[in-house]
């Protein structure tokens, strides 16, 4: 079977080497998005599937948009592909793409749908405090991930997974279960089933605005937003006038002494931060990240900054 596969971080790696390596595909060609300047040298760097499909020698192709550049899809339609395999490819397809290829287009998703549709299903899963998490393989229509499911997997979200680690799970999983689902198209077994609309719930792209931690939430949802917000845009507070990054966080529950939301603790060798609607919970800061510092415990920061315990607060 001929498949073009459209991806672009490394996510999407592992499914691009087991469709490399399964002696039933044949990868004629990969799309990803164009090279873009990294870190903080700038440097432009290959998008992680680019780099896959280069140690391959399989041809790959970089547009800013398929939808406003008619003369890449048309060079893709050359390659004749029998199935086009999707996983964080980071473009809305239209229908010239979805048409293409002669068994449909599979995409790959972050999420149990309908549950999680959109752009950062694995963030809002953690974010929202959810025990179970998986992934889907579906076959793509006009819609925003609205098509007919195929297979799913589920794995375990524990309270101290990040969508980073979670991501890295899913990723593996996800990558096995695509092939699965192709084992299923090719000997006939494979049947899609419609999504229950009214049972899907949506996870938006994420924004900068989102890191900035608000002290009245209670411990736990700050906790998730911690979890949920790696790598980017991250989670932090000022502290006079300065930002300190939140890399790892334990929400303490209830205490038995109200304070201003944002007031800083220091009990025994733990820092802790006054939050909740009352004041009244406490969130432990674990590993902190000043502003052009490296990683560094939270006690060691509040040791190095002389922190007055119960007088210092976040602004």
């Amino acid at each position: 079977m001929r498949v073009l596969f459209l991806g672009t971080p490394e996510f999407a790696v592992p499914t691009l080497k087991e469709l490399i390596a399964f002696p039933q595909t044949e990868v004629v060609g990969v799309v990803c998005q164009p090279d873009r300047p990294s870190g903080r040298g700038k440097k432009v760097a290959l998008p992680p599937v680019k780099e896959c499909a280069l140690e391959h020698n399989i041809p790959v192709y970089q547009p800013f948009s398929l939808a406003k550049q008619p003369e890449v899809v048309e060079e893709l339609n050359r390659l004749e592909s029998d199935l086009i395999v999707m996983v964080a490819f980071g473009q809305i397809l239209k229908k010239a793409v979805l048409n293409m290829p002669k068994k449909g287009v599979m995409n790959l998703h972050g999420s149990l749908l309908p549950k999680w549709r959109g752009a950062a299903p694995i963030n809002w899963s953690i974010m929202n405090g959810d025990t179970t998490a998986g992934i889907t393989t579906m076959f793509t229509d006009v819609g925003v991930d609205t098509g007919p499911m195929l297979l799913k997997a589920e794995v375990a979200l524990t309270e101290e997974m990040t969508a980073i680690d979670l991501a890295h799970v899913l990723s593996d999983v996800g990558s096995k279960l695509v092939i699965t689902t192709i084992e299923k198209l090719i000997d006939g077994t494979l049947v899609p089933i419609p999504q229950d609309d009214s049972q899907h719930t949506y996870a938006p792209i994420l924004t900068k605005e989102m890191g900035i931690v608000d002290w009245t939430m209670d411990a736990v949802q700050i906790q998730n937003r911690v979890r949920g917000l790696q790598p980017w845009p991250g989670s932090s507070s000022n502290f006079k006038g300065n930002a300190l990054k939140l890399l790892k966080t334990k929400a303490k529950g209830d205490h038995s002494a109200e304070a201003k939301n944002g007031t800083l603790f220091l009990e025994g060798q733990e820092l802790l931060v006054a939050c909740g609607p009352s004041g009244r919970e406490r969130l432990q800061l674990i590993d902190v990240q000043p502003a052009s510092k490296n990683k560094m415990p939270a006690s060691s920061w509040a040791n190095g900054i002389h922190l007055k315990s119960g007088e210092e607060a976040f602004d």
